[in-house]
């Protein structure tokens, strides 16, 4: 009867306290996330180490900003909390995050391609910082990805090819970086029942082209100026031939009146 006890005591405490539900894997991710982090605001001052070890109990989060579904961290949200820093490589141990929305912030640094491994990520928004580098196009393994937000940040180089192989991909914004080179047809040019990227998606990278933005105008001016160059060209060239011509042939009337003159003088008789 005493065992009972002991049992039924042990199971009410687990139902009431987050102990019992600890995930070492979610515990390291959201230590080196929070250490990557600078929050000048105070907006995370209750990411503590005691909670990190104990964020989640069941469906119950201890952690502000995060949401748990059966005992592991599955949704994190940091939102417009002008928070600084960088993006740990280590959010890669939450292996049942579903959601990581960190957009509207100052972070800087890149995108860490250990991203790869949420293999389980359907909403990644990073969105309105100031993350440079590439687009890692490892995010093409996070094959459960429906929405892929980068807008508004200081991101270079080219659009991952790979990218458009995300066959659930329904939302893509890159608009306002500092792209460059064509938009992959894969997702410019989308065939088929999967979802379409309209301009809006790539706008605002001055060295990105291709379908659907329009074509760049600098290019077209460049083409007009070489069509114009040539044309110039060749119309004075067609001027000066001309001009020619008509001098040769001026020339040659005139010789040829004085040749005539010459024979017929030599066929008038002498008188």
């Amino acid at each position: 009867m005493a065992g009972c006890t002991l049992i039924l005591f042990f199971l009410l405490t687990c139902a009431g306290l987050p102990l019992c539900s600890s995930d070492p894997n979610d515990e390291a991710c959201l230590t080196h996330l929070s250490q990557s982090l600078k929050d000048p605001y105070k907006n995370l001052q209750n990411w503590t180490k005691s909670i990190f070890s104990n964020a989640c109990n069941g469906f119950t989060s201890y952690l502000p900003g995060a949401t748990c579904n059966n005992g592991r961290i599955y949704k994190l949200s940091l939102t417009n909390l002008s928070l600084q820093g960088s993006i740990s490589p280590y959010l890669s141990n939450c292996t049942n995050l579903q959601s990581l929305d960190l957009s509207s912030n100052a972070l800087t640094g890149s995108i860490p391609a250990d991203l790869q491994y949420l293999v389980n990520l359907a909403v990644l928004n990073l969105s309105a910082n100031r993350l440079a580098g590439e687009i890692p196009p490892q995010l093409t393994l996070c094959a459960y990805l429906n929405v892929i937000d980068l807008h508004d940040n200081l991101l270079t180089g080219q659009i991952p090819q790979q990218l458009g192989l995300l066959v659930r991909l329904s939302a893509f914004d890159v608009s306002n970086n500092k792209l460059s080179g064509p938009i992959p047809a894969s997702l410019g040019n989308r065939s088929g029942n999967l979802p379409k990227f309209n301009a809006s998606s790539f706008e605002g990278n001055k060295d990105l082209y291709g379908y659907p933005l329009p074509p760049m105008k600098g290019k077209g001016l460049s083409v007009l100026a070489i069509v114009g160059i040539g044309l110039g060209s060749g119309f004075a060239s067609l001027v000066i031939s001309f001009t020619g011509v008509c001098i040769w042939l001026k020339v040659t009337e005139h010789k040829m009146a004085l040749d005539q003159e010459g024979k017929i003088s030599q066929l008038m008789p002498d008188y």
